[in-house]
């Protein structure tokens, strides 16, 4: 099963590893580093207009993905969990 995170970009739904709130997730010292080590290796991918409302940490063959999204963390747990998923 795959999970869509908006505009037109889905994930196995296997490969998420966390789902990320980021009005609370950026206040953490640990999230702050992984999104700068992400960051300067180009993993980042970003899916949204005005201002990310969640992140989405994958796990590929290829190593770690982080998807900024402007759909919430419930949204996305709405999507996973009732069959929203693609």
């Amino acid at each position: 099963m795959y999970l869509h995170l908006g505009q037109d970009y889905i994930v196995p739904l296997q490969s998420v590893v966390a789902v990320f709130d980021m009005d609370t997730a950026t206040v953490s010292g640990r999230t702050q580093r992984l999104l700068r080590r992400l960051q300067e290796e180009g993993r980042i991918i970003e899916l949204y207009d005005d201002l990310p409302r969640s992140a989405v940490l994958c796990e590929g063959t290829l190593g770690e993905t982080l998807y900024l999204t402007q759909l919430s963390p419930q949204a996305l747990q709405r999507r996973a969990e009732k069959g929203y998923a693609v």
